[in-house]
């Protein structure tokens, strides 16, 4: 068993019904992205899936200079304020920086610590200080256990609302393989644990001057993670993700988004009817 996290009146862990993180890898506009929020949030109604809504104000740890980066702190905030007030959904978006926290904080839902960061000690704890819901993306190069210094850094705040995500590690150049064992280890700590089934197939700068990625893989990883029994899937989805600005190769297609998720909360009811 994992503790509750609430976020709004969405709920994580304890055996509650498979949640969903989804949208755009960054956000590429306001428009497009109240756009998409409204159809992943009308797909997600349709499904039975609770739903919030993922997109970066900033991807700071693109492979080249030249990669688009997103509108920035203020900008991007604003427009998941207007996503938030239009299309009635709690958001999710990335900090890099413990400068950034406080003003991220005052949107965000669910603040998110990106991988490369997991182990940045002071950006954890303001962080938690905040009393949001934290996001962890377990580190490329940690293992599952080792999250558990992670969770004790946020914990130390007071707040207990931390989720783990599975994002994949390193294997050789340019890969990440996804060791399906590390749920249930994460799981065994207390958090509820999400699987990132867009980034697991991602390619780490695997085309050069960009990541590359095998997104025709993502439902083979996202079905046996949820059997696995994880709490929640985290996927990037784009209309057209060949003309995705971020992650273009590893973003799922929403025309796709459907069967997998209907595919996903069957599994899903199985495992945890198993397991009541």
């Amino acid at each position: 068993m994992t503790r509750e996290v609430h976020v709004g009146t969405v709920i994580i862990g304890d055996n509650h019904p498979l949640v969903l993180i989804a949208g755009p890898c960054v956000i590429e506009g306001e428009e497009f992205a109240i756009s998409l929020a409204q159809r992943l949030k009308e797909l997600a109604v349709e499904l039975g899936v609770p739903f919030i809504f993922k997109a970066s104000y900033d991807k700071a740890n693109r492979t080249s200079l030249s990669s688009f980066r997103g509108p920035g702190l203020s900008e991007g905030l604003k427009v998941l304020q207007r996503v938030k007030d239009v299309v009635g959904i709690p958001v999710l978006s990335d900090v890099h920086q413990v400068h950034e926290v406080s003003r991220a904080a005052e949107v965000l839902d669910v603040i998110q610590i990106p991988a490369f960061l997991c182990r940045q000690t002071d950006l954890l704890i303001e962080a938690g200080r905040t009393g949001r819901p934290v996001n962890v993306k377990k580190g490329q190069f940690l293992a599952p256990w080792d999250m558990a210094h992670v969770v004790e850094k946020i914990t130390s705040t007071g707040n207990d609302q931390v989720l783990l995500t599975e994002r994949g590690t390193t294997f050789g150049y340019n890969n990440l393989v996804s060791d399906m064992k590390a749920l249930p280890l994460m799981r065994d700590l207390g958090c509820p644990v999400i699987f990132d089934a867009t980034h697991s197939v991602q390619l780490p700068g695997g085309a050069g001057r960009i990541s590359g990625g095998l997104r025709e893989l993502i439902p083979h990883l996202a079905r046996a993670a949820v059997g696995a029994g994880v709490d929640g899937v985290f996927m990037e989805v784009h209309p057209e993700p060949d003309q995705a600005r971020c992650d273009a190769a590893n973003s799922l297609p929403l025309d796709e988004f459907s069967s997998l998720i209907e595919q996903l909360v069957a599994l899903d009811q199985i495992v945890k009817r198993d397991a009541a």
